[in-house]
């Protein structure tokens, strides 16, 4: 009987997760030329990766942005999430103030990254800002695509992944320990270093699973906010689904699910993240 419980479920994954996996992972040893497919069993497309030092300078710059995006995310999350955790005592203002924050997130992910245009641009309100203070003599190239436009687009796409399961370990934290502590002499930061953050630890891993496995497969804000100068593993892949090369692209498909993968396993071994679920 219970063999049938889970029976809807193993299908379901079987269907839309494991069989376009393997998928991918055939036609990524398939054969093309410019006009077809060609089904076949060849090395070719990961010769061409890994024999190319293209393939490295963009895993490289992907895992910039994913490194960059976690420190922003998890910095800005942690804060929050103690914030609404043990500075808002009433539940009832927390989850008013939680949904403010999903409130951006209502709206789609492109819409939100063109809000960013009109305000690093060349004559958007930042700079103007400063030219107007005297704090510049001219305006800002860099502001609007460049890498800091991707990593603060990414940021502001993200944070919430990281607020979500960061807030649910700390109100799992039992109010008695952080007495404990003050009561054995701890200040705030103390009591944050030693107390708050270890228990933390599982919802700060599910936080960075989330933003990383994310901003590894983005290639939509990458290109949009670099104005198509910054490179990424997801660009990558994109570039040569557009030119018609399946195999290839199915390549980088296969090699950075690997590379996500191997990350999420280091991650799983240092923290027990079972605790969270």
């Amino acid at each position: 009987m219970r063999y049938l419980q889970v029976l809807p479920l193993t299908l379901t994954l079987v269907l839309f997760l494991v069989v376009p996996i393997a998928l991918i992972g055939v036609v990524s040893f398939w054969d093309y030329n410019e006009f077809e497919l060609l089904p076949d069993f060849v090395w070719t497309n990961y010769e061409e990766l890994f024999t190319s030092s293209v393939t490295y300078t963009i895993y490289l710059a992907t895992l910039k942005f994913a490194l960059l995006t976690w420190i922003f995310t998890f910095l800005i999350g942690f804060t929050v999430a103690y914030f609404l955790a043990f500075h808002v005592p009433d539940l009832k203002w927390q989850i008013v103030l939680f949904l403010l924050c999903t409130i951006p997130f209502w709206t789609s992910n492109v819409i939100r990254m063109i809000a960013w245009i009109p305000v690093l641009g060349r004559h958007g309100l930042v700079n103007e800002g400063l030219l107007a203070a005297g704090l510049i003599d001219e305006p800002l190239e860099w502001l609007l695509f460049s890498d800091f436009s991707v990593v603060l687009a990414f940021v502001h796409l993200y944070t919430l992944f990281m607020v979500v399961p960061i807030f649910n370990s700390m109100m799992r934290i039992d109010p008695s320990v952080i007495e404990a502590a003050y009561d054995a002499g701890a200040g705030t930061w103390r009591t944050v270093r030693h107390v708050i953050l270890p228990l933390c630890k599982p919802g700060i891993a599910i936080g960075t699973i989330f933003v990383v496995t994310l901003v590894m497969g983005d290639f939509v804000t990458v290109q949009m906010m670099s104005g198509g100068q910054s490179a990424s593993v997801g660009v990558a892949m994109n570039n040569k689904r557009a030119l018609l090369q399946y195999p290839a692209a199915a390549a980088d498909a296969v090699i950075l699910l690997a590379v996500v993968l191997m990350m999420v396993a280091a991650l799983m071994r240092i923290v027990d993240v079972r605790k969270e679920l």
